[in-house]
């Protein structure tokens, strides 16, 4: 088996004279996780590590692996998640996850939308912004922002709640400044905050328990969001906030409809073997989707609040049994034996 990875480092393709924002590696893994993925593989099949930058191709092609375990986020690019799969397509290779078509279209969160709305599952109004063009006043407030190619809530801070044009302008400005992509303005919904994590393919689906951010543990006078601040700073390891309830405590009818609206968001995404799902309630109490992440993070140490992992050890897996896990669906998948 091959494992594909994009190991923590800097990128330079900000231009030499600009920093890099605080969160420019966030969805990088470090030497921790790829060995502890590693680790979990090994105790079953026997590993490639491979590291997916541009020699990929030809160790991928050379090693010639059963299967791959992909996890690699990719170099850069609105297309970057895709760039991998492609490459195991290209061989004939089966891979763990999502095909690149759904990796790319999960990655542009407005594609996303527009197919999440042309299905009618809910999620907020949203606006695409780079800075040059007439829509501000179009935008409803109070709104946040967000990178638009992004994930691992690089670009979310504290204040990308805004509300009113001058915020707006700052924030949209400092995302295309920093990320050199155009922004994602979203209808702020002020409701109740789930993340779900989901493994299988239909019409099996395990769902796994539900995961509820409770904002109310963030510091006082911070925006009720899972922030960069929320996610790195203020969330410790040596000082760990609880924000964390799982399984979530609502109500059967809440929880079926939560269920509901990622089955479906699976479904028309055609989302394949594991995948995280972030959710909002809006004013009427239904379930928004807000994120789909089907190359979910998966930090091994408890202390580090990594959702997938963390909703795996409520449901009974350690650690290791769910990355073996998803080997396993992938195998069911391309009738593999495991």
């Amino acid at each position: 088996m091959a494992a594909w990875w994009r190991r923590l480092q800097r990128e330079e393709n900000l231009g030499e004279e600009q920093e890099p924002p605080p969160d420019w590696l966030a969805e990088c893994d470090t030497q921790e996780t790829i060995e502890a993925i590693r680790e979990a593989l090994a105790e079953r099949w026997e590993v490639i590590p491979i590291e997916s930058d541009d020699q990929a191709y030809d160790r991928l092609r050379d090693c010639r692996a059963d299967l791959v375990f992909n996890i690699a986020e990719g170099i850069s690019g609105p297309n970057r998640e895709a760039y991998i799969p492609t490459i195991c397509e290209m061989l004939n290779l089966p891979y763990t996850g999502s095909d690149p078509l759904t990796l790319s279209l999960c990655l542009d969160k407005s594609r996303a939308k527009e197919i999440l709305s042309f299905y009618s599952i809910p999620n907020p109004k949203f606006w695409i912004l780079d800075g040059r063009q007439d829509g501000w006043r179009e935008i409803e407030f109070p709104s946040i922002v967000k990178p638009l190619y992004e994930g691992s809530s690089k670009g979310i801070r504290d204040n990308s709640v805004v509300r009113n044009l001058e915020e707006l302008k700052v924030k949209v400005h400092e995302i295309v400044d920093w990320y050199k992509q155009p922004a994602l303005v979203e209808k702020f919904l002020s409701g109740r905050e789930f993340t779900v994590g989901v493994l299988g393919n239909l019409p099996d689906l395990e769902i796994l328990p539900i995961i509820e951010i409770d904002h109310s543990y963030l510091p006082a006078g911070a925006n009720p969001i899972y922030s960069y601040e929320a996610k790195w700073i203020w969330d410790r390891p040596e000082h760990p906030l609880p924000l964390f309830q799982c399984p979530a405590r609502i109500s059967a009818e809440l929880k079926a409809r939560i269920e509901e609206v990622v089955v479906r968001t699976w479904q028309v995404l055609r989302i394949r073997d594991w995948c995280r799902m972030d959710l909002r309630l809006d004013e009427s109490g239904e379930p928004n989707i807000l994120e789909v992440n089907p190359l979910p993070g998966i930090l091994p140490r408890p202390e580090d609040n990594s959702c997938l992992p963390k909703a795996a050890r409520t449901a009974g897996y350690s650690y290791a049994g769910l990355i073996q896990r998803v080997v396993e669906i992938a195998c069911r998948r391309y009738g593999l034996k495991a």
